[in-house]
């Protein structure tokens, strides 16, 4: 039986699918027309550069390769409830140069108006054989064209199938990374709850802006320093292979901490003056008589009677006398004797005073 109904490409079609293919390119389809033959069902000629006559011409609606026939590409176009008035009886398929494609005659169809009563759409495809589908692809604009409930049902599905189909929102679920994931960089001071990315960590560190900086002491409970730590011992380190603790300690010198208090520098305020930092400090003094046979009230005294230095020589910081109200002095008391502290028995009565205190290591960061 002759087939009666069928889609040809025209020469200009075929030549420009042909040219495509072979040069890699893409033929694009954009519009479909349809007409009404002038009254009598056409036969389809490859020679026609267009429809014998024209009806309405617009742009296509969906351009797929049909999943049961990868040569089959399927045209498809939806005529609007208002717009008809007249038969369909042949379809063009042209490209984005308004050129003749493809012509395909159809079963004869009325496509009425929405006045005459019937506010129909109609879908009307195009289904043509091709050498090669990948040479031939859809460029429309979307917002002239209906969609079909089909195509809506197969976006929404497809959408539904989708692994992370709202990217611009925060997943429900904790992410579970693969590969290398990659964050947005931020810059330093950002305190929301951004991810950090490899790059913003290496330049907090480097600033030194949460962290302790280089060259200031750390109690640390071990014996040895952890890597890229030095031990406030009061060795030399080398100034060029770090320049940054060499800023901090431009002699090369790191502190000695050992069995030391660290105390806040006085800078002015006059409860510690004429101190310079980093300046070490003795302990204040204090006599005991350590012999129990022979008990006797010692008290230190300044070799050289010198009032203006006693208070530095014996190790004491000025205070003010009305922090003491209730502390007086016992004066006009003659010694028995005034000795080295060595001397009469004292040699383990003296000493420094001292806090309660827990022993740790001191330490600075290298670099």
């Amino acid at each position: 039986m002759t087939m009666k109904y069928f889609a040809i490409l025209t020469h200009e079609g075929a030549a420009k699918l042909a040219n495509a293919t072979a040069l890699g390119t893409q033929l694009k389809l954009t519009h479909m027309a349809t007409g009404d033959g002038n009254g009598t069902l056409p036969t389809p000629d490859p020679a026609q550069t267009e429809l014998v006559n024209q009806k309405r011409i617009a742009p296509l609606n969906m351009l797929f390769v049909d999943p049961g026939d990868a040569n089959l590409i399927i045209a498809e176009q939806v005529i609007p409830e208002n717009e008809g008035g007249f038969w369909i009886r042949e379809i063009g398929l042209y490209d984005n140069a308004g050129v003749l494609i493809a012509v395909a005659n159809c079963p004869e169809t009325y496509k009425p108006q929405l006045q005459e009563g019937s506010g129909r759409t109609q879908t009307i495809r195009m289904a043509l054989v091709v050498s090669s589908t990948s040479a031939v692809s859809l460029k429309i604009d979307p917002s002239v064209v209906l969609a079909t409930r089909q195509y809506a049902d197969e976006l929404l599905s497809n959408h539904l199938k989708a692994a992370n189909p709202h990217p611009q929102y925060a997943p429900l679920a904790s992410p579970v990374f693969t590969g290398i994931p990659t964050v947005p960089d931020a810059p330093i001071g950002n305190y929301g709850q951004q991810i950090a990315n490899t790059k913003y960590v290496r330049d907090v560190v480097a600033s030194d802006a949460y962290i302790l900086p280089v060259g200031a002491p750390v109690a640390w409970p071990l014996a040895a320093a952890p890597s890229g730590w030095f031990l406030c011992n009061g060795a030399t380190f080398d100034k060029t292979k770090y320049p940054r603790l060499a800023a901090a300690y431009p002699a090369g010198l790191l502190p000695d901490l050992r069995g030391e208090f660290i105390r806040g520098w006085d800078a002015g305020r006059g409860a510690d003056p004429a101190r310079a930092l980093l300046s070490w400090q003795k302990g204040t003094i204090h006599i005991n008589d350590p012999s129990l046979s022979s008990v006797n009230l010692a008290s230190p005294i300044h070799a050289n009677d010198n009032v203006a230095t006693a208070r530095s020589d014996f190790g004491l910081d000025p205070v003010m006398k009305s922090d003491y109200p209730n502390v007086m002095n016992a004066f006009l008391v003659t010694p028995q004797a005034a000795a080295d502290m060595n001397a009469g028995g004292f040699a383990e009565g003296y000493g420094s005073t001292r806090p309660r205190n827990l022993a740790f290591n001191f330490i600075v960061r290298a670099a």
